[in-house]
């Protein structure tokens, strides 16, 4: 018989919000700077969005996008600093969370230690997050750029393995939600621990390969399918 889960990891792009919201306003901004670097800033930006809307992760965007709005490649290292910069440093208002994910979030941290872990540049995540309002809700944070770069991304097992020890929870009695079967599904398989996908976001039409234990169209259903298996633990 499966052991119930003893603690629930929950990704934050696409899974609590919408990473849409972020991507459109840090593609504003790189619009911005590159109108201030004396470029056709219009031009560049909707290059970005179209790269963005391709791959968010990838890296090299920015230098694709300028290619793609016609820089010459030899004016690129003089130009890409200024932009990384300008779209490292947004900081959006507000991005609102999935309806729900307020409340599922508090159920979670009530019935079982709860953490957040996400890819990224620090700095952005940081401050994603503090536009979702959602920090006050999630007791533990890790970026696992933080743990040596995007190697350390998901679905490398090393951001998962650190919160198990954080939390006190053997690493295989841990409950992953995320939105991406190649990360959050993948890391969770890596470790020996469950996963349920959420189908939402930039990655909805992705296939379930690895397979989740459940597929579920949002955070407040995946939120309780977890809370039953947590509440199967022997009191």
């Amino acid at each position: 018989m499966t052991r119930p889960p003893l603690g629930v990891v929950v990704d934050l792009d696409d899974t609590l919000y919408p990473q849409a919201d972020y991507l459109a306003g840090a593609a504003v901004a790189v619009g911005a700077a590159a109108s201030a670097a004396g470029l056709d800033g219009d031009r560049v930006h909707a290059a970005l969005v179209r790269e963005l809307a391709a791959a968010s992760d990838a890296g090299g965007t920015i230098d694709r996008a300028l290619l793609a709005a016609g820089v010459p490649a030899g004016n690129l290292p003089d130009l890409v600093p200024a932009l990384v910069a300008a779209f490292t440093r947004h900081e959006p208002v507000r991005l609102t969370p999935y309806p729900g994910v307020p409340e599922a979030l508090q159920s979670l941290a009530a019935a079982a230690p709860l953490a957040c872990l996400t890819d990224g540049n620090p700095v952005i995540q940081a401050a994603k997050l503090a536009a979702t309002g959602l920090g006050p809700l999630l007791p533990v944070v890790l970026v696992t750029d933080t743990l040596g770069g995007r190697a350390a991304r998901k679905p490398a097992p090393a951001g998962l393995l650190a919160l198990a020890g954080t939390l006190g929870v053997p690493a295989d009695r841990l409950l992953v939600i995320g939105d991406r079967p190649g990360k959050d599904v993948a890391v969770a398989a890596a470790v020996g621990a469950r996963a349920i996908r959420i189908r939402q976001g930039e990655y909805a039409t992705a296939a379930d390969e690895p397979q989740a234990m459940a597929v579920v169209d949002s955070f407040p259903a995946a939120a309780r399918l977890a809370l039953d298996l947590l509440a199967a633990v022997p009191a």
